[in-house]
């Protein structure tokens, strides 16, 4: 099985069809479980997500906040590996039939080995991977094999970046990109604001990928005002929060389900 970079893209052309924005939410592999955190991404995709981006749990998180902190801990105590990420989105791919992304910092790929990573997750229908701290200088070898095996690779910016330096990272980036609505860690927040409406539009200036926002989004208000100028709105603390909350794994799953549905609600407001 070759990677899935054309599902993916197919699946954000929908959603812009369909005048709304995508649905990608975020969820890390082994959490609860191995097992459970399938279940979750399905859970996920029932109540309404368009894409899954899977979290390979990693012991120094630059980008993650205290709750998905906690989650990658949870999952890296009960021994997740490579192998397991693996899994999960071949699972969750073969159950859904839509596009499941891993989202992994550089190292633990690096360590495995860049041509086995990409052709396993090419294998099991992965359809790419989000590199948040892989820089775009340093990024051949790896586009090298992902184009090869059919994934897409999205690349991170940030209200930071500079108009000259988006245009060179969403030169080298396939898929989409992935815009972070603010600087700093992930998490909720109360506010998403109008730093995510200007990168997104000053990204869009630069290419014809779809531009994704994440970084702050938990309810269906805040899906609503990112899809009112973005291509996809990118959910992850909500929905790691609603399962480290639940009294057991059924309400956990319902749970997701059901901010699923809401979020989903949320993109098609105005379409």
């Amino acid at each position: 099985m070759g990677g899935n970079i054309q599902l993916l893209s197919d699946t954000l052309a929908e959603a812009k069809a369909e005048n709304r924005a995508a649905l990608v939410a975020y969820l890390p592999a082994g959490f609860p479980t191995v097992d459970g955190g399938i279940d979750a991404i399905k859970a996920a995709f029932d109540g309404g997500a368009d894409i899954v981006e899977v979290g390979l749990p990693h012991s120094d998180p630059v980008l993650d906040g205290p709750v998905i902190q906690t989650a990658d801990d949870i999952a890296l105590r009960g021994g997740v590996k490579i192998a397991d990420v693996m899994r999960t989105v071949r699972e969750a791919h073969e159950a859904t039939g839509k596009p499941v992304l891993v989202m992994t910092y550089w190292n633990p790929i690096d360590r495995y080995g860049v041509e086995r990573f990409t052709a396993e997750l090419a294998e099991v229908g992965g359809a790419g991977c989000i590199l948040p701290d892989l820089p775009v200088q340093e990024s051949a070898l790896w586009r090298e094999h992902a184009d090869k095996h059919g994934l897409a690779t999205v690349f991170v910016v940030a209200p930071s970046s500079k108009d000259e330096r988006l245009a060179t990272i969403t030169a080298a980036g396939s898929g989409f990109v992935y815009a972070a609505s603010l600087m700093g860690v992930t998490g909720t927040r109360e506010s998403v604001g109008e730093q995510a409406a200007d990168l997104v539009r000053r990204t869009r200036a630069t290419t014809d990928l779809p531009v994704c926002v994440g970084l702050g989004v938990s309810n269906a208000a805040q899906a609503a005002e990112v899809a009112a100028f973005a291509d996809g709105v990118i959910v992850g603390s909500a929905f790691v929060k609603r399962l480290l909350d639940a009294p057991d794994e059924a309400a956990g799953l319902a749970a997701v389900r059901e901010l699923a549905g809401e979020l989903a609600r949320g993109v098609r407001r105005g379409a």
